[in-house]
C-alpha cells in the first residue's frame, strides 16, 4: 500500500469516526433536551395527560370556541413531542384529583368549572369577575391588591400557571392553567408556553409559578403579541387581603 492509498484510507476512517462521534453527540444532546422537556411537563415516555376543555361562555356545554380549539392543538403538539398521549375531557366531567397525570386546563372560571375549582383551592389570591352584566370590571382579574381590567381587542390578560399541590414528590404531575379573559388569550398563553418552555424550565425547574401575561392588540395581531407583565406567584398563592372596614363614627353628646 503506497502513501497515497494509505492517506485516503486514513482520511475515510477519520471522517467516519468524526461522523460517528458527531451523531452520538447530537443524539445525546437531543435526548437530554427531551428529558428536560418531559420533566418540566411531567410527561415521561408513554404517559397519559388530561386536556380539560371549557365551553363557550353563554353557549351550550359542548360548544368550544375556535381559539380554544387552536389552544388544544398547540398543547397536543407539545404532548406528542414528549412521546406522551392526551385524553380530552369536558370541564364538568373531570371529577378527580390531580398529581397522577399531567393536566392542561383551558378557559376562565365562567366557562370552566374545573378552572374555578383550581383557582379556589390553589390560587386563593386570584379573583376573576364573572358577572354577566356589562360593566367596567366585567372579566377583570384581581391578583392580591392589583386589578387588571379587560379592554377587548386592545389590552387583555391571561394567567399561565404551572402548579403542584401539597408536598412535592418526584413522581407528582403538574397542572397547567391557561386562564384568559377571552378565548384568544387562552390560545396566546399556550403559544407562549410552547415558545418559552425551555427558558421557563431553566428558571423554575420543577417548581410552581404563576405568570401574568398581556395580549396586545389582539384585534390586529391575534394571539401572537404577548408581553410578560409579572411573576405573580407569591400574590396568587396568598389569600386576598381583607377589605378595609369603613371608619367607625363615634357620636358625642353635648354635656351641659
Amino acid at each position: 500500500m503506497n502513501d497515497d492509498v494509505r492517506n485516503i484510507v486514513l482520511g475515510v476512517l477519520a471522517a467516519g469516526i468524526s461522523a460517528a462521534f458527531g451523531w452520538l453527540a447530537r443524539t445525546y444532546l437531543w435526548r437530554r433536551r427531551l428529558r428536560r422537556k418531559q420533566a418540566f411537563f411531567g410527561l415521561p415516555d408513554n404517559s397519559e395527560s388530561l386536556l380539560v376543555v371549557n365551553r363557550d361562555a353563554g353557549g351550550p356545554d359542548l360548544t368550544v370556541t375556535r381559539h380554544d380549539v387552536f389552544a388544544l392543538l398547540e398543547l397536543s403538539a407539545l404532548i406528542k413531542d414528549c412521546h406522551a398521549a392526551a385524553q380530552v375531557i369536558a370541564h364538568d366531567a373531570a371529577q378527580q384529583g390531580f398529581g397522577e397525570r399531567t393536566e392542561f386546563c383551558v378557559g376562565g372560571p365562567a366557562s370552566n368549572r374545573r378552572m374555578a375549582a383550581h383557582l379556589s383551592s390553589l390560587l386563593p389570591g386570584v379573583r376573576v369577575n364573572v358577572d354577566a352584566e356589562p360593566g367596567p370590571d366585567r372579566g377583570a382579574f384581581q391578583i392580591g391588591g392589583e386589578r387588571y381590567r379587560l379592554e377587548a381587542g386592545r389590552s387583555e390578560y391571561v394567567l399561565l400557571a404551572r402548579l403542584t399541590a401539597g408536598e412535592r414528590r418526584a413522581e407528582a404531575r403538574p397542572v397547567f392553567l391557561f386562564c384568559g379573559q377571552r378565548a384568544i388569550d387562552n390560545q396566546a398563553a399556550t403559544r407562549y408556553l410552547a415558545r418559552n418552555h425551555e427558558r421557563l424550565s431553566r428558571k423554575y425547574g420543577g417548581n410552581s409559578f404563576v405568570l401574568l401575561l398581556k395580549v396586545v392588540n389582539s384585534q390586529a395581531y391575534g394571539p401572537d403579541v404577548v408581553e410578560l407583565v409579572a411573576d405573580v406567584t407569591r400574590a396568587a398563592q396568598a389569600p386576598l387581603p381583607a377589605p378595609e372596614a369603613p371608619a367607625s363614627r363615634t357620636s358625642h353628646r353635648a354635656t351641659s
